[in-house]
C-alpha cells in the first residue's frame, strides 16, 4: 500500500452536518456497458499497485496530460491496434461532447491521461450475475426449445447460455446500477488516489483535490438527474460549488471528498434498493428507470405511442431525462418508433423473437441483447452499438462503432466509421454494407456526428473468445483463443432493404437514397439483379396467353411471391404496411 493511498483512508475528516441532505448520485452506465474492453493487458488484479506507477509513466510520456496511440501502446505493452481501440472506446464512453478526443480523431488529440487511469481501472469489473425472471414460463414458451447448432459444438449456444436450465435473465436497470455504486464504493479510496494531488513539500505526502482533478470523477459518476450532459460535476459538491473560475477554490484533503462521496452513495444505494423491493412488490412510479417499451407504447405499428402515465408529460419529468427506453420481449410482431417516442438518448432491444423492429431516430447508444429470429434496424447511432447473445439476427445500422459478442448466424448491414469489434464465442456471423434509408436518416447522421462517407464495414478487428468482464462464464472452458470472425456476405445475397415512409413529409433535406456508397461489386449485383427483373417484366408483358392461363400463371407467381414471404420472415414488414 503506497504512502498516498495510506494517508487519504487513515485522515479524518467529519461528514458534512446531517442537516445537509445527500444528494441523489447515479452511477454512469456507459463506461460498464460499453466501455470493457477483453485484453488482459489492460486488466490489474491489484489496480492501485500497479496503475500508481503506470500513472507516472504516463504523465510523464504524455504531453500537456494527453498520450495518444503510440504513447499507450509503449507504455502499456499492447499493439497498436489494440491502442487505437482503446482511445476509440474512450472517446465513445467520455461523459461530455466537449472533450475534444469524443469529436475528434483520437490520435491526433490524444486522451486525458486521468480519464485513461479511470478507464484502466474498471476494466477489473465483473458484470453482475443475471437473475431468475419472474416470467420464466412465457419465456420458455416464446423461445425455439433447441438450437440449430446442438449436437454441432459442444459448447451451449448464446440463448441457451442466456437462459440455461435455471431460465436466468437479465437483471433490470435498477439492479445494475446498485452493483456498479457498490462497485465504485468498494473501490472509491483507490480510485481517489490515483485522481488526487500531493500537497508540495508536504512531507507526509497528503492527498488534496483540485476542482479540476474533482470533475474526473464525472467519468464515473454523476449528481442529480440531468444525465450525462448536465452541469459540471464540482458545481454539486459542496467544495467547489459557485466558486470563481478566475479564483481557483483551495484544495480539498482527499479524505474529505471520500468521506462525502461515501455518504452520497450510500443514500444512493438506499434509494436504489427501495426502488428494487417496490419493482418486484408490483409498485410502479415515475421515476422508475426501466422504461419497457411494452409499457411506454405499446405495439402500434405506425409509431403512436400512448403513456401508461394518464395526464403526466414524461418530456417534462426530471426522471426520464436519464431514461433509457427498452424494446423488451417482443415476439411474432413488429414495431415503428421515431424519435418522439424515444425516452432518453439510448435503447435496448432485449429478448426479442420473430419480429421486425425499428427504431427510427438519433441515439448515442444501442444495445441489442439476447433476441432471435429478428430483423432489427436501429437509426443514427453517435456513440456505439453492442450486439450480444443473438442468434439468427439481422441487425441494420449506421454508427459510429459496433461491438459484437457471443452471436451465431447473424448478419450485420453495416454504416460504421469505426471498424467493428467483435469477441467472444461467435458462429457464422457475416458483414455486409448498409442496405437501407429512411426520410430523415442524413438528418440524423449529422445530429450525431456519423459521417456516410467513412464505411469500415469489411474490417471487423477481432478480440478474444473469453470475456473475463462476462458473469456466464464459457461453458465449454477454452483458453483465451481468438474469437471467430466474420465473413462478407457475397454479393450475389446482397438485397435493400425497403423502410417504408410511414411519417410523410416532403422536403428538400429528405433522404432518398442510402447515403453510404456501396462498394462495386455490391453495387454491380445490384444492377445485375435490377436488370433480370426488368427483363423478366418484360418477358411477361410480351408473352401471348389466354386470359385463363394469364390467370394461372398469376396465381402461381401469388403462391410462390406468399411461400417467400413466411419462409423468408418478409411477412412481418408486409403487416406493418396494412394501416397506410
Amino acid at each position: 500500500m503506497t504512502n498516498c493511498y495510506r494517508e487519504m483512508i487513515s485522515t479524518s475528516s467529519p461528514l458534512l452536518p446531517s442537516t445537509s441532505s445527500p444528494l441523489l448520485l447515479h452511477i454512469r452506465r456507459e463506461p460498464f456497458e460499453y466501455g470493457l474492453l477483453p485484453i488482459p493487458k489492460l486488466i490489474f488484479s491489484d489496480a492501485i499497485t500497479t496503475l500508481t506507477p503506470l500513472k507516472q509513466k504516463l504523465l510523464q510520456t504524455s504531453s500537456s496530460s494527453r498520450i495518444d496511440s503510440t504513447g499507450i501502446s509503449e507504455t502499456l505493452q499492447i499493439s497498436i491496434d489494440n491502442a487505437r481501440l482503446l482511445l476509440e472506446t474512450l472517446a465513445s464512453i467520455l461523459p461530455s461532447d466537449s472533450d475534444p478526443l469524443s469529436d475528434s480523431d483520437p490520435d491526433s488529440v490524444g486522451a486525458n491521461v486521468y480519464d485513461l487511469i479511470l478507464f484502466l481501472y474498471i476494466q477489473s469489473y465483473k458484470r453482475l450475475l443475471p437473475r431468475t425472471h419472474k416470467d420464466s414460463a412465457a419465456i420458455a414458451d416464446v423461445w425455439p426449445s433447441t438450437s440449430a447448432f446442438d449436437g454441432y459444438l459442444s459448447a451451449l449456444t448464446p440463448l441457451q447460455l442466456v437462459r440455461s436450465n435455471t431460465r436466468r435473465f437479465m437483471p433490470s436497470q435498477a439492479d445494475e446500477e446498485a452493483h456498479q455504486l457498490s462497485y465504485i464504493q468498494k473501490h472509491l479510496a483507490n480510485i481517489l488516489a490515483l485522481l488526487a494531488e500531493p500537497v508540495e513539500g508536504n512531507e507526509d505526502e497528503s492527498l488534496v483535490f483540485t476542482s479540476e482533478r474533482f470533475e474526473h470523477l464525472g467519468f464515473l459518476i454523476q449528481f442529480g438527474e440531468k444525465g450525462s450532459e448536465g452541469n459540471l460535476l464540482s458545481q454539486a459538491s459542496p467544495f467547489f460549488a459557485n466558486s470563481d473560475p478566475d479564483m481557483p477554490a483551495v484544495p480539498v484533503p482527499a479524505s474529505q471528498v471520500h468521506d462525502w462521496v461515501v455518504q452520497n452513495i450510500v443514500a444512493s444505494l438506499e434509494h436504489t434498493t427501495e426502488k428494487i423491493l417496490a419493482k418486484e412488490n408490483g409498485s410502479h412510479s415515475v421515476s422508475d428507470l426501466d422504461v419497457t417499451m411494452a409499457d411506454a407504447s405499446v405495439s402500434n405499428l405506425r409509431g403512436q405511442s400512448t403513456s401508461p402515465l394518464s395526464g403526466t408529460s414524461m418530456h417534462s419529468n426530471a426522471a426520464y431525462s436519464r431514461s433509457q427506453t427498452f424494446v423488451e420481449g417482443i415476439s411474432k410482431s413488429s414495431i415503428v418508433k421515431q424519435a418522439s417516442d424515444i425516452k432518453g438518448c439510448s435503447v435496448k432491444v432485449i429478448n426479442c423473437h420473430d419480429s421486425v423492429i425499428y427504431i427510427l431516430a438519433p441515439l448515442k447508444y444501442a444495445t441489442v441483447y439476447g433476441c432471435s429470429d429478428a430483423t432489427i434496424v436501429l437509426g443514427a447511432i453517435g456513440k456505439s452499438v453492442r450486439v450480444e447473445h443473438c442468434e439468427r439476427v439481422q441487425v441494420i445500422t449506421a454508427a459510429k462503432r459496433i461491438c459484437i459478442a457471443n452471436c451465431r448466424e447473424c448478419v450485420f448491414f453495416l454504416g460504421v466509421n469505426q471498424r467493428p469489434l467483435i469477441l467472444g464465442d461467435n458462429h457464422k456471423l457475416q458483414v455486409a454494407p448498409y442496405n437501407t434509408f429512411y426520410s430523415q436518416l442524413e438528418e440524423h447522421l449529422t445530429q450525431v456526428g456519423v459521417d456516410a462517407t467513412i464505411n469500415r464495414w469489411d474490417e471487423p478487428l477481432v478480440l478474444g473468445m473469453v470475456d473475463p468482464h462476462d458473469s456466464l462464464s464459457h461453458p465449454a472452458g477454452v483458453s483465451d483463443a481468438q474469437s471467430e470472425s466474420a465473413t462478407c456476405l457475397d454479393p450475389d445475397q446482397f438485397t435493400d432493404f425497403l423502410i417504408p415512409n410511414w411519417f410523410g413529409g416532403e422536403s428538400p433535406q429528405l433522404t432518398k437514397q442510402n447515403p453510404f456508397p456501396l462498394p462495386e461489386i455490391y453495387m454491380a449485383s445490384q444492377k445485375k439483379k435490377h436488370l433480370a427483373l426488368n427483363e423478366s417484366k418484360e418477358a411477361l408483358k410480351d408473352l401471348q396467353l389466354e386470359e385463363n392461363r394469364k390467370r394461372e400463371l398469376a396465381s402461381a407467381l401469388h403462391v410462390y411471391f406468399k411461400e417467400w414471404l413466411y419462409a423468408s420472415g418478409n411477412i412481418r414488414q408486409l403487416y406493418c404496411l396494412q394501416g397506410d
